[in-house]
């Protein structure tokens, strides 16, 4: 016997329970993971920073929406998810003059260094920096997304992974675990696992493509202050911040990789070690601990969100890349409303501000109109 939904989400990382907290309350809604807990994968392995100088322009007013929503929702938290931590980017002139956009503003050298004092002068002749870039407390945010989903009716299903899935009638019927689930609307909200779940489900893939990136946290022997900003290099080949009186450091590598659970290459981490020892005076002793997760990126670059063309009811959620939390709220309120408004849900009319017309010129209408141009079907 299978449970009837209106809409079951297929992921239990920040995207999904980002869309099931948004949801909840305006329509029957089941989220079914793989794993045993929630954000398991790349979820859990998140450098926590919200930046709206990254990414391409929907990309960073997906984060400025984001940053809104988050902030509001921060006042009735007892712990907040954000804390102001700017992001500074080094390098040479070109490429610091290259990957530099509206919401970042060049800086002296000198100014630079006052905020990162661990810097080798001589390792860097530019830097931009971006003060409305935010720290992200990664699991008051997902725990808050999990709780206001359940106080919402949401059914969150652990430890159930999807092994069967067909169009059946005017909707779905889906497989996990030892169970099965009936619903008008499939989300596919599974990471790097998103192309396999559309095999699966008999729909076209996108050639959706997970990225590993690694990171560590490591004792240095002179810690970063607080207030260090989060430091980058413009070529993208390391960035750092301080956390806790530790940092954490990554290459920022961009190589292919299957779905997996995936785990550091040996010498990926010690070569970085030896690289920042030489360009800063933090004084790198020891990894305390080191992870790598999957980014699943698109071809353009851009996150895919909205119905496919072909599959009637199939939702994709999928292709973050490096910008799932950054853009989690703002996604979720846009896919919200167009699947609420694709069911003809009594409920569409609430979620019309997430599909406004062109004549609305707020953050949120940019954002939507800007990615549902390009994401409202896909493949049409």
């Amino acid at each position: 016997m299978s449970a009837h939904y209106d809409v079951v989400i297929v992921g239990g990382g920040i995207a999904g329970l980002s869309l099931a907290s948004t949801l909840a309350g305006q329509c029957s809604v089941a989220l079914i993971e793989a794993e045993q807990t929630l954000a398991y994968h790349t979820s859990a392995r998140s450098a926590r920073q919200l930046i709206p100088s990254y990414g391409p322009p929907v990309v960073q007013e997906l984060t400025v929406r984001t940053l809104d929503l988050i902030a509001a929702q921060d006042a009735e938290r007892p712990e907040p998810v954000l804390t102001p931590r700017s992001f500074m980017l080094i390098g040479d002139d070109a490429t610091v003059r290259a990957e530099a956009s509206g919401h970042m503003r060049p800086i002296t050298h000198a100014e630079a260094l006052e905020l990162c004092p661990a810097l080798v002068p001589e390792s860097f002749s530019a830097a931009g920096l971006d003060t409305g870039s935010f720290a992200c407390n990664a699991p008051v945010l997902l725990e808050d997304h999990r709780r206001r989903a359940e106080a919402g009716g949401v059914d969150i299903i652990t430890g159930a992974r999807v092994h069967s899935a067909q169009r059946l009638g005017t909707g779905w019927e889906l497989g996990a675990g030892q169970e099965g689930f009936q619903s008008a609307v499939v989300v596919n909200a599974a990471g790097a696992w998103a192309d396999e779940l559309a095999v699966l489900s008999g729909v076209e893939k996108l050639g959706l493509q997970p990225y590993r990136r690694t990171a560590a946290i490591v004792d240095v022997e002179n810690p970063l202050p607080e207030a260090c900003p989060m430091v980058a290099a413009a070529d993208d080949s390391f960035y750092f911040r301080p956390d806790d009186g530790q940092v954490l450091i990554s290459p920022a590598e961009h190589v292919p990789s299957g779905p997996e659970d995936a785990r550091p290459y040996p010498g990926d981490i010690e070569r970085l070690v030896a690289r920042l020892n030489t360009i800063t005076i933090l004084g790198i002793r020891g990894v305390r601990t080191a992870w790598t997760g999957l980014r699943t990126e698109a071809a353009d670059g851009v996150p895919v969100v909205g119905f496919d063309a072909e599959a009637t009811g199939f939702f994709w959620l999928a292709g973050q890349g490096g910008y799932g939390f950054q853009t989690s709220s703002g996604i979720a309120e846009l896919a919200a409303g167009l699947i609420l408004a694709g069911q003809g849900s009594a409920a569409a009319a609430a979620a019309a501000p997430a599909v406004p017309s062109a004549r609305d010129a707020s953050p949120a209408s940019r954002t939507a109109e800007a990615l549902a141009a390009t994401r409202w079907s896909i493949r049409r």
